[in-house]
């Protein structure tokens, strides 16, 4: 069994920025972490209950290179114009199993 590490994002969109939100994660957003070499594995929006409203599974094909990544000027002003559209961020790595389980 092989694994794997994927980097997963969750937050909440600001109430009232939901346009803007939008136009931002298809416009730059989402072409810029492929750039950066994060490609994305699965995004999920989530319409009720009291779990965060977005969560963003990224492959992580490179464990090596993920320092050099996060700490990157282009993933740094990412997440600068991310922050004006969302509330409650949080980001963590996972390793998960050839089967897509957690652990």
């Amino acid at each position: 069994m092989t694994s794997k590490l994927r980097l997963i994002l969750t937050w909440n969109i600001r109430p009232g920025r939901e346009q803007e939100y939008s136009m931002f994660v298809n416009d730059r957003l989402a072409p810029g972490v492929v750039e950066l070499g994060l490609p994305p594995h699965d995004v999920y929006y989530t319409a009720y209950g009291n779990v965060p409203q977005i969560m963003v599974v990224l492959d992580i094909p490179d464990i090596a290179a993920l320092p050099g990544i996060l700490n990157s000027r282009q993933w740094q002003e990412l997440k600068r114009e991310l922050f004006q559209y969302i509330e409650d961020y949080e980001e963590r790595v996972v390793k998960v199993d050839g089967d897509g389980g957690v652990f």
